[in-house]
């Protein structure tokens, strides 16, 4: 194998993993699931069917990837955070038909104990911060924090908080890349 696979984990039959991913105790990866190279899955986290991982995606201890998640490249999973899959779940009605998707995109984080409630989308470089209930979409390089999770600031690619000027500009402080707010969207310039 191109992957390791602590001998407590499961990995059921037909699922993709990329090279050098590495799979702690206890952990179950379901068929049909795809797993990018370098990864790193925790202690006890499950990955349902139809779960898409990119490259060098950490996910930490305790966290469930149901069906209709998808994270992309560099996206940082903390401890014991939250996906759901339907809005509106009962046990005695059946609504896998109704499951959404929820997308993390690119170098992304999402803090330990947060809550992602499904049909949201996490921006490219998102920083949700530990214990936010995200009820809604994020943009990309926000800062959102609370219960419901509202923006409170801007994050660099690095994961430095931004300060922006009176022209809506910033600098990272790790790397002097510069930021640009432009219709309440910030790009990286």
């Amino acid at each position: 194998m191109s992957y390791f696979v602590h001998p407590t984990a499961v990995v059921d039959p037909e699922c993709q993993i990329g090279k050098g991913t590495k799979i702690w105790h206890f952990t179950h990866v379901m068929p049909h699931s795809v797993i990018g190279e370098d990864c790193v899955l925790g202690q006890n986290v499950f990955v349902a069917e139809g779960v898409r991982l990119g490259n060098q995606v950490k996910v930490q201890n305790n966290v469930s990837l149901y069906d209709g998640v998808e994270c992309e490249d560099d996206v940082f999973l903390g401890p014991s955070m939250v996906f759901t899959n339907v809005v509106n779940p009962r046990s005695f009605i059946n609504r896998k038909s109704e499951f959404q998707k929820t997308i993390v995109r690119r170098g992304a984080t999402v803090g330990a104990n947060a809550t992602i409630v499904c049909g949201c989308e996490i921006g490219r470089y998102a920083f949700v911060g530990a214990g936010a209930v995200v009820t809604k979409s994020v943009p990309d390089y926000a800062l959102v924090v609370g219960n419901p999770a509202r923006q409170a600031g801007w994050m660099s690619e690095a994961g430095a908080r931004l300060v922006l000027d009176e022209h809506g500009c910033a600098v990272c402080p790790i790397t002097g890349d510069e930021y640009k707010l432009t219709d309440g969207l910030l790009k990286k310039m």
